[in-house]
This record gives structure tokens, C-alpha cells and sequence, in this order.
């Protein structure tokens, strides 16, 4: 229930978390983008309306002058009412009392008239003292006067000679062009709120296909962390998140692999102490059934009691044959166990060991067959651990052969330095072929019956430490053969 708790409060945090963000993120760049646009929106609105009306005013300025240097008063009023009906503007022609010839009555009313009320001369003095000096004036805002927003546009009527005979002052509402701005703001509300919510749709789906494989990354880490190293992701993404996943299936490979290796060297470590225990019970147990006799007097011969001790001190020799191939065995295998290495001749360890197998095999009448293509093959390596990696071979082959026989050694050198010890014994079984380099193991054979077990374990690992390589090829009745590799002595280990 922890789990799945802690689950789900992931799964909140990342679908809620992340989506409010996203939404505030896009909310303010949404009413930061509207509110640019519709401000600039509005201005150009207000001044396309406002330059429009200026048109409209500069136009009824000239048909008002058209009219009153004709005289024709009449058509003026008309042009008026049309005007009033058709554009929906209010129009207000003052006259120009200054001027050598004013506006008369007919097309206008007097600046000293329209100034008698405060609100108008308050609001629009000032505009027809600019345009009684030629100077066109607009102004918007709230009137005053209407109660309104209003778009005021000031132009002079020009008169004869083409002074300043009076003024108009064309007010037009704003209203409409608000309505637009508002329908304007609407829009984009409402386009917003769409966009909004189709962006939280989308960083829905995205944070799933984000929150998804996060999901399953965490469940495979929480099972390795539970010792499970079967599962795996199974997770395939072309990016970041697919990378982390195939990490995360190689490591699961790899504790996998750990794993083995340790129940591998539990079991080893177990099947070592077995064996080291196996082995030293019974020198032990002659030992101590040897000493007893002696120490209760059972055996007071004095030929027989030497016999004891010689018995005595076999078992304490093989005793320490054994310690020391385990003391030796454990050297090798440690990385950090470095050989003394020198160029040595390797035809000249087997001229060496040609004696020792004849001194082995002396017994059984078994003598040794050196060949080699050169007097001289060099290689970097211990001498000493050399010969007693080849000796050990020796050894083996002299014990597994009959009487009378030959055990042949061939060195060859081409790209490697190569080395064969081939007799013509018994024979290694297919199936003890695969054990027969770990520890302790002995073939079943009599001849194997006063074996520790732990030569051919050295000698591998001698092998490996000179840079080289060792395997066994075998039939039952025709005899066995150990194959050796070893690098090539080069330029600069002869310095």
C-alpha cells in the first residue's frame, strides 16, 4: 500500500505539477501577447477613425466654403440635414468674427453665441482658437458636453481671399469603435480559453509519455534494489529517456551477471574449505591414530615405531605440499601478485626438464622426445615458475602412461611461441575435460590417488600470468595432449 501510494503521489506531482505550470506559463504569455496586440489594435482603430473623421470634417470645411462664396445658403442647410442623417455626425459651424468677412448667420453661429455656456467654452475654446488661426485640431476622450466618448475634429472654412471665415467642429461618437475593440477583447478571451485548454490537453498526453516510462524506470529500480535482476524496461525511445532506459536494462544485465559470479564464489569458497577440510582429515586422522599408539605404548618395537615415524613424517610432508600449492595457488590468483619476469630460452627449462621427467619416469621406463625448430626460442618470463608449470605437466603425463612409452614435447614458434606435451596414456574422459583446471579436482584414476588437486590450477594460472594460454585435448585409450601459447619476445623487453 506504500508503494502504490508513493506511486500515485509521483503521478500526481508530475501530471499536476507540470500541467499547472505549463497553464500559467501559456495563461501569461496568452494575456501578455492579447493585451499588446489589442492595445495596438485599439490605437490603430482609434487612428484610422480618428484620420476618417478628419477626412470627413476637412471635406464638409470645404463644401461649407464652396457654399458660402456662392451664397447659397439654402443647399448649405440641406447638405446639413443630409449630412446629420447619413453619417451620423453632429456638425457645428461657428463664425469667425475677426475675419473681414465672417461666416454670416445663415451658415453659422457666432463664436461670442457659442461661447456663452461655460461647458462649451471650457471643452472647446481652445480648439477654435487654433482653428480661427488656420491650425486644424483634434481631440478625443469623454465630453463633457455629450457624456460621452467623442471624437472632436476642428477645421477652418476658408472665406475670401482665403482668410479664416469661420470654423467647424465635427463631433463623432466613439461608441461603435469600443464595441469593436470589446467584441475585439472577447474574441481573443474566448480564443485563449480554447488555446488553454487544448495546451493542457497536449501537456497531458506529453507528460504521460513522460510520466509513463519514469513509472517503469522506477519499478525496475525498485526490484533490483529487491534483488529481482531478471527485469528488465522494456522501454524503446529514440531519446534521452530511452538511453537512460537501455542504461538501466545494462546494468540490469550486469547486477545479473554479479549475481552469478558471487553464487559462483560462494559456492567455490564453499567447495574450497570442503575440500581443504577433506583433504587435511585424513593426514590428520593417521596422524592422530599413530600418535596415540605411540603415546599409550601400544606399539613398543622399535622397528615398528619407525615405521610410525616415517609414516608420521610422510603425512606431515604432504601436509605441507598441500598448504604450500594453496599458499602458491592463492598468490597467482591475486591480481596484484606480480612474477619476476626476464628473457630466458624456453628450449633450454625443457633441456632442464628432460632430466626430471627421466628421473620420474625412471620406474615405468617412460622417457622424454624434445623437438624443436630452433636452439634458441626466447620469451619474457619467470624461469623458475616456468618449470614448474611444465613440470607439473611432466608429472601428469609420466603418472597417466604405461610403462615403456614416450612422452613427445614440441616447441614451435610463428606468430606465438608454441608448446606441446603429448603422452600416450589413459586419456581424459569429454565429460572431466571441463573440470579438470579447478581446484581440487582429481580424476578417479589410482595413479591420481595421492593427488592434491591443484597442479593443473597452478600451472593455469602460471600460464595466464605470462601473458599465455593452456588447454587440453583428449580421447580416452590414445593419450593426452596440453597445448601452451605464449607471446613473443619483443624489441623492448630485451632492454
Amino acid at each position: 500500500m506504500e508503494t502504490q501510494a508513493k506511486k500515485r503521489k509521483f503521478h500526481k506531482l508530475l501530471f499536476v505539477r507540470t500541467c499547472f505550470w505549463f497553464a500559467v506559463i501559456m495563461l501569461f504569455f496568452a494575456v501578455v501577447l492579447g493585451v499588446i496586440y489589442m492595445r495596438l489594435y485599439e490605437q490603430t482603430i482609434m487612428e484610422n477613425y480618428r484620420e476618417q473623421t478628419k477626412a470627413k470634417a476637412e471635406s464638409v470645411a470645404k463644401r461649407c466654403s464652396n457654399f458660402f462664396l456662392a451664397g447659397n445658403s439654402v443647399g448649405w442647410q440641406e447638405y446639413l440635414i443630409m449630412l446629420g442623417e447619413i453619417e451620423q455626425v453632429e456638425v457645428w459651424t461657428i463664425s469667425n468674427e475677426e475675419a473681414k468677412r465672417p461666416l454670416t448667420d445663415k451658415y453659422a453661429i457666432s463664436r461670442d453665441v457659442f461661447t456663452t455656456l461655460d461647458s462649451y467654452q471650457s471643452s472647446y475654446q481652445d480648439i477654435l482658437s487654433n482653428v480661427f488661426h488656420n491650425i486644424p485640431m483634434s481631440r478625443s476622450g469623454f465630453s463633457e458636453v455629450h457624456e460621452m466618448n467623442m471624437i472632436t475634429i476642428g477645421m477652418p472654412v476658408p472665406g475670401v481671399n482665403g482668410e479664416v471665415a469661420g470654423g467647424i467642429l465635427m463631433n463623432v461618437r466613439v461608441e461603435n469603435q469600443k464595441e469593436i475593440v470589446d467584441s475585439s477583447w472577447r474574441l481573443i478571451i474566448i480564443s485563449g480559453a480554447i488555446a488553454l485548454a487544448l495546451a493542457i490537453i497536449t501537456a497531458l498526453f506529453y507528460v504521460r509519455t513522460l510520466s509513463n516510462p519514469i513509472l517503469k524506470l522506477r519499478h525496475t529500480a525498485l526490484e533490483l534494489a529487491d534483488g529481482n535482476y531478471e527485469v528488465t524496461t522494456d522501454i524503446t525511445r529514440n531519446d534521452e529517456i530511452g538511453e537512460l532506459a537501455q542504461t538501466m536494462d545494462f546494468l540490469s544485465g550486469k547486477l545479473k551477471e554479479n549475481e552469478i559470479e558471487r553464487k559462483n564464489l560462494e559456492q567455490m569458497r564453499f567447495d574450497f574449505f570442503a575440500n581443504v577440510s577433506h583433504e587435511l582429515r585424513t593426514p590428520i586422522t593417521v596422524m592422530r591414530a599413530y600418535t596415540e599408539s605411540l603415546v599409550d605404548g601400544v606399539v613398543t618395537e622399535p622397528e615398528k615405531v619407525r615405521r610410525y615415524h616415517e609414516r608420521m613424517l610422510g603425512e606431515c610432508q604432504g601436509m605441507e605440499r598441500l598448504v604450500g600449492d594453496l599458499l602458491l595457488l592463492s598468490k597467482m590468483q591475486n591480481p596484484d601478485f606480480a612474477i619476476e619476469k626476464e628473457p630466458i630460452n624456453l628450449v633450454q627449462i625443457f633441456e632442464d626438464l628432460k632430466k626430471s621427467a627421466w628421473a620420474i619416469g625412471k620406474e615405468k621406463n617412460i622417457t622424454a622426445e624434445l623437438y624443436t625448430e630452433l636452439p634458441v626460442i626466447m620469451m619474457y618470463g619467470d624461469y623458475d615458475r616456468l618449470r614448474q608449470m611444465f613440470l607439473v605437466i611432466l608429472d601428469n603425463a609420466v603418472k597417466f602412461s604405461p610403462e615403456n612409452s614416450v612422452v613427445h614435447i614440441r616447441i614451435t614458434c610463428e606468430e606465438q611461441i608454441l608448446v606441446s606435451i603429448r603422452d600416450e596414456g589413459v586419456g581424459i574422459g569429454e565429460e572431466e575435460q571441463k573440470y579438470i583446471f579447478e581446484k581440487f579436482y582429481k580424476s578417479r584414476l589410482r595413479q591420481n590417488a595421492k593427488g592434491s588437486g591443484l597442479g593443473l590450477a597452478i600451472a593455469k594460472q602460471i600460464a595466464i600470468k605470462h601473458g599465455g594460454t593452456i588447454e587440453i585435448k583428449s580421447e580416452v585409450g590414445k593419450g593426452t595432449e596440453v597445448l601452451f601459447s605464449f607471446p613473443e619476445l619483443d624489441e623492448t623487453q630485451m632492454k
